[in-house]
């Protein structure tokens, strides 16, 4: 049967893909399964004396090539290091140690050395691939094409293409390319690619959508808003990938350290050689070399090397599912000293969109009083005209003329041939209209209705606050924050009535861009002070860029806020930024523990070794088991449930 010809076209498709890469996988674990079934066939040989023919050249030949397939690998890559001016590295360690085992005779200790060397290797680099697939797997929602309308008919063309104003369709199932307006009249989303989140969305004409977002029900239409390297998924994806780019401190000074360690390793593994020859009675040099070369093994630094890192991709990929993005790993650690949370309201606690709070007739029926008000404000562009309007999206039958504007005021009109002004306080009295004293105490913006020159009600008009504002106040503070400030440019008495409502610490309003860089600045001076800033808009970036921490909201948020940001809140969802902290601080606390269990165990064996209490064996055990430890113990981030 002819074999049919692998097309490289046919990778696209994941079935084969998948296949290509379970057979690399299993590749990669054949010399050390050789080298396995090798060494335990020449471990089997020597105990039961079975063959009389192995002895001497033919016993060396078995374990070397035995040692040959995981050995080789090793000592490849130390000689390159040694070419680039990388002397100690620990595949130098690792080759001096198995090949002076070799040297002494020790053939089964050192293709022992190097065989849990490289299972180890392969664990760690398996544990890196895991947790580097989860950071990445954001590129599985990168969309492949986008369905455009051109020349009175729907084509496919390269997402990168599409420019912005340009109509595309989706079917069910399918990612949208690009970031847009939905057309359609409604639409059911999984932006779970997008904010972390797995439950339906379900969003009307005129809504934004998300590139990576699937739709789920129908075809929609779209208008691009942006183009794809502005769009939300390509903004995602460039984040993520440069995050781990970005080394924690922590990383940074381990990776220093080994560099000087590990040549103090070899100095003194060199001196546990040869000085003993000037002190100890009987000095045996395979004896003391022996010794030499179980501290040599045990002091291999990969277990911290490898864990280290394994840690924050842990860390970040966590984060990364949750909808949590952060620029690096320095910004885990730095949202683990955060000790002061200050917000903006509007966007962050707040939705940012108006909406009427309370509706109060005095004669009329509910009913006609907002007919009334919404026939006026149907002629107003005014913000908080449009969130009258959507009280009922059929809008109101009556029918205003004459309107005209009052500057600073309101609208004065006609309906239904009588004389209607709608505005604030000042339209009613600049027209002789004596106002309720009930509305002195408001501090949500008012709407006030007169009819033929009779106060007729009132509507307050708010900016609600998101779901799980509550949640996200108490959380925050649960963690352990000391001290929860809002600062924002919206009327003061606004300001301070969400803050008592959400028992946030301390709030200020009425303030500038400038007003709020100060304060924080000013937070910032005090002594053990670290300040976490979370805001959306504009305004916000500044004071995102010069604290500690910059959060911003990356939903509704404005690109230069998410730009500056250090961290990103894909959902928009305050609640977010307490698991953000819990996340930080679980990988910290993580590869705090790695580097105290590899330090502590290293050092013991090594002195164990040193005083010949220690064989190659548990010098190999010693090395691996830490090194497998710390990275189960890395990778319990990624199982993590927060």
């Amino acid at each position: 049967m002819k074999k049919k010809k692998l097309n490289l076209r046919d990778l696209k498709d994941p079935s084969i893909e998948n296949k290509v890469s379970s057979q690399l996988s299993i590749k990669e674990y054949i010399p050390s399964i050789f080298s396995f079934v090798m060494l335990i066939a020449g471990i089997a040989i020597d105990y039961f004396d079975a063959f009389p023919f192995f002895k001497g050249w033919v016993r060396i030949a078995w374990y070397a090539v035995a040692y040959i397939p995981v050995g080789f690998p090793v000592i490849k890559e130390g000689w390159k290091s040694i070419r680039d001016g990388d002397f100690f590295t620990e595949f130098f360690l690792m080759s001096i140690a198995t090949l002076g085992a070799f040297a002494i005779g020790e053939y089964p200790e050192g293709v022992a050395v190097m065989l849990f060397y490289a299972v180890g290797e392969l664990f760690q680099n398996a544990a890196v691939k895991r947790a580097k697939g989860n950071i990445k797997a954001l590129l599985d929602v990168r969309p492949n094409e986008a369905v455009v309308y051109r020349n009175g008919d729907y084509v496919s063309v390269d997402p990168e293409t599409v420019e912005i104003g340009e109509k595309i369709q989706v079917r069910v199932g399918e990612k949208f390319p690009l970031d847009g307006q939905l057309l359609s009249k409604k639409a059911s989303v999984n932006t779970a690619a997008i904010t972390g989140e797995s439950k339906p969305d379900t969003i009307a004409k005129g809504d934004k959508v998300f590139a990576g977002s699937i739709n789920l029900e129908g075809v929609v239409e779209v208008e691009t808003t942006k183009e794809f390297k502005d769009s939300s998924i390509a903004r995602i994806l460039d984040m993520v990938q440069n995050a781990t780019a970005r080394k924690s401190k922590t990383e940074l000074f381990i990776r220093k350290f080994a560099r000087i360690y590990t040549p103090i390793v070899v100095f003194l593994a060199v001196c546990l050689t040869f000085l003993p020859y000037f002190f100890v009675d009987g000095y045996v040099f395979q004896e003391w070399l022996y010794r030499a070369l179980i501290f040599l093994v045990i002091s291999c630094p990969c277990a911290l090397v490898i864990s280290i890192p394994l840690g924050y991709f842990g860390g970040l990929g966590a984060a990364s599912r949750n909808g949590i993005l952060f620029k690096g790993a320095s910004f885990l650690d730095a949202m683990t000293q955060v000790n002061t949370v200050v917000m903006d309201k509007t966007g962050t606690v707040t939705h940012g969109v108006f909406k009427i709070k309370e509706i109060k007739p005095i004669t009329l029926e509910k009913a006609t009083f907002m007919k009334y008000l919404m026939a006026m404000e149907e002629q107003s562009t005014h913000p908080i005209a449009k969130a009258i309007l959507e009280y009922k999206a059929d809008g109101s039958d009556y029918e205003a003329t004459n309107v005209s504007e009052v500057a600073g005021k309101g609208l004065k009109g006609m309906v239904n041939g009588k004389t209607v002004l709608v505005g604030n306080k000042a339209l009613m009295t600049s027209n002789s209209i004596e106002v309720p004293s009930e509305t002195d105490g408001i501090v949500e913006s008012i709407v006030m209705v007169s009819i033929d020159g009779k106060f007729e009600g009132y509507v307050t008009i708010a900016d609600e606050l998101k779901d799980d504002a509550h949640q996200a106040i108490k959380q925050i503070r649960d963690s352990g924050i000391s001290r929860i400030i809002m600062l924002s440019g919206d009327k003061d008495s606004i300001t301070q009535q969400v803050a008592k409502e959400l028992n946030i610490d301390w709030a200020k309003g009425g303030l500038l861009p400038e007003d709020k860089l100060n304060e924080v600045e000013e937070l910032k001076k005090q002594s053990g002070t670290k300040v976490a800033f979370i805001g959306d808009g504009i305004n916000d970036a500044p004071v995102l860029a010069i604290s500690d921490v910059g959060i911003a909201m990356g939903g509704l948020g404005s690109d230069v806020a998410i730009e500056t940001a250090d961290v990103i809140i894909q959902t928009d969802q305050p609640s977010k930024i307490a698991r953000a902290i819990k996340i930080g601080r679980s990988t910290r606390r993580i590869v705090w523990q790695n580097i105290g269990l590899a330090f502590g165990v290293k050092i013991i064996f090594m002195i164990l070794g040193a005083i010949g209490m220690a064989t190659l064996w548990e010098a190999v055990f010693a090395d691996v088991g830490v090194a497998l430890l710390a990275i189960l113990n890395a990778v319990r981030l990624q199982r993590m449930s927060w």
